[in-house]
């Protein structure tokens, strides 16, 4: 029988605790010639401060559609939907990243909703935080303390990280209390997981189980290379999958939303693709690493910059990019106004041009917050309509019939050209929704029930 592997937020939300037998990690070399053993427990002491646990508690509030079979019995004025509210309480963790001013780190799907958030230091004390703003495509948010004596994390430059470096976990998983693990990275710039709409994380087989969101990976010195926020697991638990938010891209989200309170999201105005085996061939590359431009927005940055369609983009700001996914959250990232320097191939020639990027329109967070048929699906705004650019396997709106490609143009009979225009029309509907898809220049509806 085929075990299915589903992905959950490393968020603890009022779990019974289930004891299982330890996953065999990667572990440092052991002593030769009776020399000491290797440990981690001087590095640790050093880092461990920097890690906090968060507890958060709320209402949550539910809308029920009433039967019309009910409503019939109570007249013309019987209310449409029923709304729930019920308390909730959750764990996760958190990381200091500035000491003097209490600025903490943690994923947004931690603190979504709270009414209240408790920092758990690590000598024991219990503060209350404040949330600074948050960024719901990229589960990041920003919380602040007033305390003294903090210890902040040690940054890096995660974009120097390699595949096979070692990796620790820091958090506070099943509410246990702090917990170190360690592994090794496993593989970077993993994207298409229907998480959310940024992806470009940190995969590693260090332990992460439920509780570990917001806390740290860290190298061996210390110092942050992500933030843990998913696990891949059949049941909530961890099976030697995990994924993390690269530092990078989480210090360039904590800028925006300390200088702006909010992130302004950058824009490059082009659509695209993998540069595959296929492509690669077929322009004569040796590489098959990059993003194939399909289509230039007309007036965006990309436009000024003079990034043309069919241009392969290899690059960013002298770092090298393999996917297209990967060059939408670095873009996305870096904030509007920004001046960035691309890499590219055309016509089997290297060059070099330099964009400002556009500020990019209000975006809904995850397409599951427009429909509950519509999650696992990433949308952004095409010259078209609003364009499908990940389906996750498996996720409802696959079994809906969407497919990456897939461009909505309407939804029931009401044209719709952005992301704005189809959360209107969303929320104003009841019951079924039949989404106008363009599809190879085709056509077609998707009924969402």
């Amino acid at each position: 029988m085929k075990t299915k592997l589903t992905l959950v937020s490393a968020a603890l939300l009022t779990a019974s605790l289930t004891l299982m037998p330890a996953i065999s990690q990667a572990a440092l070399p052991q002593s030769v010639d009776g020399q000491a053993l290797p440990s981690l427990a001087p590095m640790l002491e050093r880092t461990t401060p920097a890690v906090v646990s968060v507890a958060v508690s709320g209402t949550q509030v539910s809308k029920q559609q009433v039967p019309d079979a009910f409503r019939y019995f109570f007249g013309p004025n019987a209310p449409r939907e029923q709304v729930q509210e019920r308390p909730f309480r959750g764990l996760g963790s958190g990381v200091i990243i500035d000491a003097n001013k209490g600025y903490i780190v943690t994923n947004n799907h931690v603190i979504n909703g709270a009414d209240d958030i408790q920092i758990g230091l690590s000598d024991g004390r219990e503060i209350t935080a404040k949330l600074i703003g948050s960024d719901k495509e990229s589960d990041i948010a920003l919380l602040q303390i007033e305390a003294k004596n903090l210890t902040a994390i040690k940054q890096t430059d995660s974009d120097e990280i390699r595949v096979g470096d070692f990796a620790v976990a820091i958090g506070n998983p099943f509410g246990l209390g702090q917990t170190v693990t360690s592994g090794i990275v496993s593989a970077l710039g993993r994207s298409g997981l229907g998480i959310e709409m940024l992806e470009n994380f940190i995969q590693t087989d260090a332990a992460i189980n439920s509780g570990n969101s917001g806390g740290a990976l860290v190298n061996l010195n210390g110092e942050l290379i992500g933030i843990n926020t998913a696990i891949v697991a059949p049941n909530g638990g961890n099976v030697g999958i995990g994924f993390a938010i690269p530092a990078n891209m989480v210090n360039n989200l904590v800028q925006q939303i300390i200088e702006h309170g909010e992130v302004k999201r950058g824009v490059l105005g082009v659509t695209g693709r993998d540069l595959d085996n296929e492509l690669a061939k077929a322009f004569g590359l040796d590489t098959q690493h990059g993003a194939f431009v399909n289509e230039v927005v007309p007036d965006s940055a990309a436009d000024k910059a003079g990034i043309k369609a069919g241009d392969i983009l290899v690059s960013v700001n002298g770092r090298k990019i393999k996917t297209f996914q990967e060059l939408r959250a670095k873009v996305a990232t870096m904030g509007a106004g920004a001046k960035v320097e691309f890499g590219l191939i055309r016509d089997g020639d290297n060059k070099t041009v330099k964009a400002t990027l556009g500020e990019a329109d209000t975006v809904v967070a995850a397409a599951g917050s427009l429909h509950p048929m519509l999650r696992g699906a990433k949308l952004e705004n095409g010259s078209k309509g609003i364009e499908i650019t990940e389906v996750a396997q498996g996720s409802p709106s696959a079994l809906a019939g969407l497919q990456k490609g897939d461009v909505i143009v309407g939804v029931n009979r009401t044209k719709t050209k952005n992301l704005q225009a189809l959360k209107k029309l969303l929320e104003d509907q009841q019951g079924s929704v039949a989404l106008k898809i363009l599809r190879d220049n085709n056509i077609s509806y998707l009924i969402l029930r």
